[in-house]
């Protein structure tokens, strides 16, 4: 017969084996790793070409545990053979983006880190489910699926959980209601290409179209495609990090707790919207294999048009940069 403790010591035995790696420690990784260390997703390893500045990081928050009630272990190392085995790892390392710059300005300078990036953890994580945080978003989402060569299924982009997070919140200020309330949906590339869909974004299951005005919509919808532009602007150095940083962590919960949630991420497309070969942001249901299922949106003509709109610049970006 099997006894309580035995279940303890089972669950805490599976949970101990749990490795997530977050390459680069600086706002969003190690915004990342904190949320998931509060959320007790497992042991943590922050990567980075600065090895103190990682180590520093994982130790300061490892003395937070007793304070904030978690456990686990956060370690900093800037050696890519501590990251073996993992099952998950973030990627956020990558040049920072300045006032003035798009995100397309990144794509020179971002994709050679990748490159290095993605040549070590498909050396030590070669069966880790990669979730991709470096801008560009969706350009450096497709090289790392090439430099890598894992399954398209287990290399996704953090795209329009953000994006949807920030349509949300400006949302919420024009009803005048929780945040909780909101559920957002924006579509498209991770940028100012992007698509929110008014239509499928509801207050309370109440769409916002029988909320707000055509005026007020088209406002949020605008500021939610310059949203990441208007904290560059605002921070005069750097970018945002607490909401990407937390939308990463909500992907490699839902990934390592099998959780299937449905959300908007950046993932590769074979014929759904009429698009082949190009990652872009779409509903998808995330599990413990990565990509479990792209959702597919009745989209009217004008939607479906700006999607592939988005998604052909970025197709492309990649065609005349990057060579693919």
């Amino acid at each position: 017969m099997k006894h309580l403790r035995d279940d303890i010591e089972d669950d805490f035995m599976v949970r101990e084996s749990r490795k997530i790696a977050v390459i680069g420690a600086g706002n969003v990784g190690a915004t990342c790793a904190f949320v998931m260390a509060e959320r007790k997703l497992g042991d943590i390893v922050l990567l980075d070409i600065y090895e103190g500045f990682a180590k520093g990081k994982a130790l300061d928050m490892s003395q937070g545990g007793q304070v904030l009630n978690y456990d686990g272990k956060i370690t900093g190392t800037s050696k890519y053979e501590d990251i073996a085995d993992a099952d998950v790892v973030v990627v956020t390392s990558g040049f920072p983006r300045q006032p003035g710059m798009s995100r397309e300005d990144l794509i020179g300078k971002n994709a050679e880190i990748i490159s290095q990036v993605g040549a070590g953890i498909r050396d030590f994580a070669p069966n880790s489910i990669v979730i991709m945080v470096t801008n560009p978003l969706d350009l450096m989402t497709y090289h790392m699926q090439k430099v890598t060569g894992f399954d398209s299924n287990r290399v996704i982009g953090q795209a329009g959980i953000l994006d949807s997070a920030r349509m949300t919140h400006f949302v919420s200020e024009a009803v005048g209601c929780s945040n909780e309330d909101v559920q957002a949906m924006v579509l498209g590339g991770h940028g100012d290409t992007m698509v929110p869909l008014p239509r499928y974004t509801t207050v309370g299951g109440i769409p916002i179209t029988q909320l707000l005005g055509d005026q007020e919509i088209n406002a949020i919808s605008k500021r939610t495609a310059s949203g990441g532009g208007e904290i560059v602007k605002l921070l005069e150095r750097g970018s945002a990090f607490y909401a990407p940083g937390s939308a990463a962590a909500i992907m490699a919960e839902s990934v390592l707790n099998d959780r299937k949630r449905m959300l908007p991420c950046s993932a590769l497309l074979s014929g759904q919207y009429g698009l082949e070969d190009v990652y872009i942001g779409v509903p998808v249901l995330l599990g413990k294999n990565g990509v479990e299922s792209i959702v597919e949106l009745e989209l009217k003509d004008n939607e479906l048009e700006s999607l592939q709109s988005s998604a052909n610049f970025y197709k492309s970006q990649l065609r005349d940069i990057l060579g693919y």
